[in-house]
């Protein structure tokens, strides 16, 4: 294989370059040194020239990543880069009977990295920040990619095709959370969590970070792809919409049971905290993507001090959970010569907390074992003042809520 040849002929020429890919034998392990390991050297390398060398700029203030840390988040990103090509081939693999498919490991690993020569190869607008977004749109033309490469890769009949594309863009969008915030742990922290092992059965595919899992049920994706595609063929949008929301929603995991209401999450909410009057509270409940999540949040202010208080119930969404509580199983001790940040359990509830040593700014979180996450931030207000917010709260009556089923 040509290198050259092969990205210009996936990129001009897709469907008729992917049955000859379809026919060649290899192994994943070649597919890697061989292609892999160049291509996704383009984006990783561009962006540290672009963030730390050249530099970035908006409204007047320009800025550049530190050459320690740029080269740091290189590595860490051509790394985990690398990761995500695999896991996305395990889930397009593990989901092609789902829609009339065939499992077939290698032809899922080369759908998935030959897909992602667009984004790839994109990767080179980073050499100028400025134009990162053009290197955003090359990469959406892998979803084409995919789309193209399903039928004689997993033979998938094309009328499977879009909800079967669809499926994997939405679980590398899940993946892609869970690899930044592992992205974000490592470059900050030296360590952090690992891609867990990915279980599959006939109509459930699992990916886990630790303490964490997201299991998508192809049986409820299969049945949203099926209701999507008749709507599309009677002309009725509307049903088309919802059915795209529900398959979206299986995707990411579905519900994790019902959201607790904001009503009730409101009531946890005090008048008063940590002697500052509340001057403004918001209790919604939001929907998308087949998923419905409630919060609420708060504003306390006296003087120059201001305390922002938000709950948050992420049980009812899998991802979400998953995406936005990481943290809750890492232990971190950080300090610089101005800031901290701190992760510990604390009476079996892990706390993370960061803060300036000079008071200015705070702030903590706590992850119950009920998926709901406490969060206090406070401007002008250092780090006790934060703590004491939290002891003043109704913890214990938090933890125990239960979600409604």
């Amino acid at each position: 294989m040509n290198l050259v040849e092969r990205v210009q002929a996936i990129l001009l020429k897709p469907k008729e370059t992917w049955p000859a890919i379809a026919q060649e034998g290899g192994d994943v392990a070649s597919l890697y040194k061989n292609y892999l390991v160049i291509l996704a050297a383009i984006p990783a390398v561009a962006t540290f020239i672009g963030l730390s060398v050249v530099g970035a700029g908006m409204f007047g203030v320009s800025f550049r990543v530190p050459i320690v840390a740029g080269l740091v988040n290189m590595v860490v990103g051509y790394v985990l880069s690398l990761v995500m090509v695999y896991v996305l081939s395990l889930i397009a693999n593990a989901l092609a009977p789902t829609f009339a498919g065939e499992k077939n490991a290698l032809n899922a690993f080369k759908l998935i990295a030959y897909a992602s020569t667009a984004g790839m190869v994109g990767g080179i607008f980073s050499l100028m920040p400025g134009l990162s977004m053009l290197g955003l749109l090359a990469s959406l033309y892998s979803i084409y990619l995919i789309y193209t490469g399903i039928p004689p890769l997993m033979k998938s009949p094309e009328d499977k095709a879009i909800g079967y594309t669809v499926v994997i863009i939405v679980c590398g969008i899940v993946a892609g959370l869970v690899m930044g915030l592992a992205s974000g742990m490592l470059t900050r922290h030296g360590g952090g969590m690992m891609l867990g092992g990915m279980g599959t059965s006939s109509d459930q595919v699992s990916f886990k970070v630790p303490g964490s899992d997201v299991t998508l049920d192809t049986s409820k994706i299969e049945e949203a792809t099926r209701k999507m595609q008749e709507a599309q063929n009677k002309g009725d949008q509307a049903a088309a919409g919802k059915a795209m929301g529900d398959l979206m929603g299986a995707a990411l995991g579905g519900q994790g049971g019902k959201p607790i209401s904001p009503d009730v999450l409101k009531a946890f909410v005090p008048e008063k905290l940590a002697g500052l009057a509340r001057t403004s509270i918001e209790a919604r409940s939001d929907a998308a993507m087949g998923m419905t999540f409630s919060s609420v949040a708060a504003s306390y202010t006296k003087d120059a001090q201001t305390l922002e208080l938000k709950v948050q119930d992420l049980g009812a969404v899998p991802a979400l959970a998953m995406a936005m509580g990481a943290w809750a199983n890492s232990t971190v001790e950080r300090e610089t010569a101005t800031d901290v940040e701190r992760v510990f359990k604390k009476d079996g509830v892990t706390v993370k907390e960061e803060y300036s040593k000079d008071g200015s700014r705070a702030e903590a979180a706590l992850m119950l074992s009920n998926s709901v996450m406490l969060e206090v931030k406070g401007q002008g207000a250092g780090i006790e003042a934060v703590r004491a917010a939290l002891a003043s709260l109704d913890v214990k009556g938090l933890a125990a809520l239960a979600r409604p089923k």
